[in-house]
């Protein structure tokens, strides 16, 4: 009876509250619309609106939406200053209960862009808690050399704090020690199982449609989930909802085109008018072709052995009060033929909608989304990984003064198909299905005096294949002791169920398959921590948690430090064995030589500091990064092939002449060696494939016999980079774009990996020199 009537308290205490907070809603008004581009009526992001004269305030978000709640009615003047944008200003009367709904627009400013001092990073740096996070905008893409001529995101990727690459060839990203199938992708809240061409320059994504693309490293909170280690968050741009513009251009790596308008046009900008718009983007590789020709002197004019296409496209529709919906579908291939290392290569194809909704009558927002994926890789011999996955999500968002509650769920279903052959010739094939169910909820709230920041959060994770609910706690928080230095922290409980089929003795497997976890029937029934007595495993999920934290510190209002350590601790882990030389199941055999799967634990743990400095023309940044990766595999210790101890980057960027049409960009990358298992030796390995078989007479293979586990370590990795980039307008209309680039400037014989079979080393891109000409109208 006692815990009925604490029961009924609890439910009584919510309703009050409830009650209570509407009823101050209703003696309050709310300030509440968009922002958008006049000029192409594109959503202005994270730009700040404010009431002249008063405290009140806020941020816009990646649809330009922003929310003013808890105001006293009075006679208000909203405000936005931006960078590069006219002021604007707006009179307007509030009264008691309203919910005044604004759409604004921002005009381009005649005034000088390098005179205009930045403030919108300095006010998220104030309002947001930040912690592991790195906000990508196309203005930052376009501030290191563009290999090819377009702005890349996975070149700006491998200058984050924490971030390990493996290179110019190989396309893995690995995030404070995370693998990259523990890194979630989401293109606009669609999962992209690989983001990036086996060729390292370059991602599946047009960085010319790219809005913006955040990149939680560590920490992130309950909106998020199914991954233990990151989560990286991108959204493309609506089309061009005022006129037909597009872009052509071409670079000895490969072409690109896009095409961008309106289907139903609101050029007055009616507030009681809809419009909807478009756009397509097409890139392609032909690099295997060219390079023979461009580039004689790679790999003995054999060329470049990489080639990939990559098509998008997406229609947006916008109704009179903001509500919006966007349908999209692409379709991403990956093809490389490296002679006597791999053939083989992926496809990727998906089709998905989301929309976001206001209601007319309450300051909340409402966001979903549907979708479908199928991503395919395969390899010469008949490997394949096939994924396909429907998934689904509403999300609502409750602004509430300081307070904001965001809150939602997610369903999704998965079918993996594995076929494979490994080192020791048994062929291992395994089909799972699997779904989820998940729901989670986040708290903001702000202090009076904005000095605190906390976020705490939780999430609810049903793994329907494992039976299994995994409860996930999570917190963010920030201190602004000044104006200029803050303390921010995070932590949280994350699971996944995706697992990645690799060989970890190779610095670079292209062959990255990927499948739902394995039932406990083919993982082995215990495991020993390192520092504890062995346990039965009840279930393959995989769980870390993470610990990290650092300061920001602005010396002006020019200059960002920004010093973060982190650690995570991946409590369990599941990966392929590629030992298992034994049927699952044959009596007398120790797991390790039978089950196709083992379980692992690891821990990572580093800091990193960058600093930038960024006024009229010219940005320098500078980031450091100290790792450790070390895992666990109940016997034995290791550190997986992408543990790098030391990682530099440094990124100059200068605009010259009168209009700013020039650019000139550098980029230094310095990064210790990889961890790789030496070769100890060879012998001659002949198939016995019955008990008559003649080894004297029989035709064996190399066999190869390895040392000791990742005991060696690879040459440093060292790298610079230039560009230079022009632009020329024709017309008010017609644009011309140059760019000319030089990857590997110093010719740096930088290891891609070691032919064991020939006992050879293959590098990576020496110098290349590229020339890209573009045409914008």
């Amino acid at each position: 009876m006692k815990q009925r009537n604490t029961l009924y308290t609890k439910i009584l205490l919510a309703i009050c509250f409830w009650l209570s907070a509407n009823g101050i809603l209703a003696q309050t008004g709310t300030i509440r619309g968009f922002v958008y581009l006049n000029k192409t009526g594109e959503p202005a992001l994270f730009t700040t609106v404010y009431l002249k004269g008063t405290t009140y305030g806020a941020v816009t978000d990646v649809n330009g939406y922003y929310a003013i709640t808890h105001l006293p009615p009075a006679n208000y003047t909203v405000m936005i200053t931006s960078l590069g944008y006219d002021t604007v200003s707006e009179n307007v009367t509030l009264t008691k209960g309203q919910i005044l709904t604004k759409k604004l627009y921002l005009q381009e400013s005649k005034v000088n862009l390098a005179e205009v001092r930045i403030s919108a990073q300095q006010q998220a740096r104030q309002t947001e808690t930040q912690v592991s996070t790195y906000v990508i905008t196309p203005k930052d893409m376009e501030q290191i050399p563009t290999i090819g001529g377009q702005p890349e995101i996975a070149q700006y990727m491998q200058i984050l704090p924490g971030v390990v690459s493996t290179g110019d060839q190989g396309g893995q990203i690995y995030i404070e020690g995370g693998q990259p199938v523990q890194n979630k992708v989401l293109l606009d809240g669609m999962t992209i199982y690989d983001p990036f061409h086996s060729i390292g320059l370059f991602s599946v994504f047009d960085g010319d449609i790219i809005s913006d693309a955040t990149v939680y490293a560590g920490g992130f909170n309950a909106e998020f989930g199914d991954r233990i280690s990151a989560i990286m968050d991108i959204h493309t741009r609506d089309g061009d909802k005022k006129k037909v513009t597009g872009e052509v251009d071409a670079s000895p790596f490969g072409a690109h085109a896009l095409v961008e308008g309106p289907l139903a046009k609101n050029v007055d900008d009616n507030p009681n008018k809809a419009s909807a718009s478009f756009i397509i983007s097409a890139k392609n590789s032909y690099l295997s072709q060219t390079s023979k020709a461009i580039y004689p002197w790679i790999d003995s004019g054999n060329g470049i052995p990489f080639n990939y296409a990559d098509y998008y496209g997406k229609v947006s529709i916008n109704t009179p009060n903001g509500s919006k919906i966007n349908v999209f579908g692409f379709n991403y291939t990956d093809n490389v033929n490296y002679p006597n290392f791999y053939t083989g290569g992926w496809t990727q194809a998906g089709v998905g909608a989301n929309f976001i909704l206001i209601p007319s009558s309450t300051t909340s927002l409402m966001e979903g989304n549907i979708d479908y994926s199928n991503y395919k890789v395969n390899q010469q011999g008949g490997d394949t990984s096939t994924i396909g996955t429907f998934s689904m999500g509403l999300k609502f968002t409750q602004f509430m003064g300081n307070t904001d509650l965001m809150y939602g769920f997610e369903m999704s279903s998965t079918t993996t198909n594995y076929d494979f052959t490994n080192s020791e010739n048994l062929y291992i094939k395994e089909n799972y299905n699997s779904q989820e169910i998940n729901g989670y909820v986040k708290m903001k709230y702000t202090s009076d005096n904005k000095k605190l920041i906390l976020e705490p959060g939780f999430r609810l994770q049903y793994y329907g294949s494992l039976t299994q609910f995994s409860p996930e706690p999570r917190f963010d928080m920030k201190y602004n002791f000044t104006s200029k230095f803050r303390f921010k922290a995070a932590a949280g409980l994350y699971s996944q169920n995706l697992i990645a089929a690799i060989d970890e003795q190779q610095v670079v497997d292209l062959f990255y398959a990927q499948l739902t976890c394995p039932p406990t029937s083919e993982t082995p029934g215990t495991f020993t921590p390192q520092n504890g007595a062995a346990f039965t495993v009840n279930n393959p999920l995989q769980r870390a948690y993470h610990l990290t934290g650092g300061f920001e510190f602005d010396p002006s209002q020019y200059i960002q430090m920004n010093v973060e350590a982190y650690y995570k601790d991946f409590l369990q882990t599941t990966t392929l064995n590629y030992n298992q030389i034994y049927n699952n199941g044959t009596p007398g055999v120790p797991d390790t030589l039978s089950k196709p799967f083992l379980i692992q634990s690891g821990k990572a743990y580093g800091a990193d500091i960058s600093i930038k400095y960024d006024y009229k023309r010219l940005m320098v940044y500078t980031v450091y990064s100290l790792g450790y990766v070390n895992y666990w595999t109940g016997t034995y210790s290791f550190p997986p092939p992408f543990d790098r101890r030391n990682n530099l980057n440094v990124v100059v960027s200068y605009k010259a002449g009168k209009d700013l049409s020039w650019m000139f960009d550098i980029r230094y990358n310095y990064g210790s060696g990889f961890p790789f298992t030496p070769t100890q030796g060879y012998y001659p390995m002949v198939p016995f494939n019955n008990i008559n078989t003649n080894y004297t007479t029989s035709n064996g293979n190399l066999g190869i016999i390895y040392g000791n586990f990742d005991s060696q370590r690879l040459p440093d990795y060292s790298r610079l980079d230039v560009g230079i980039d022009k632009k020329y307008q024709m017309s008010q209309t017609v644009g011309l774009h140059f760019n000319l680039s030089v990857i590997n400037v110093l010719d740096r014989p930088n290891i891609f990996y070691v032919n064991r079979i020939y006992d050879t080393r293959v590098n990576q891109l020496p110098i290349m020199p590229s020339l890209s000409i573009g045409m914008t109208f």
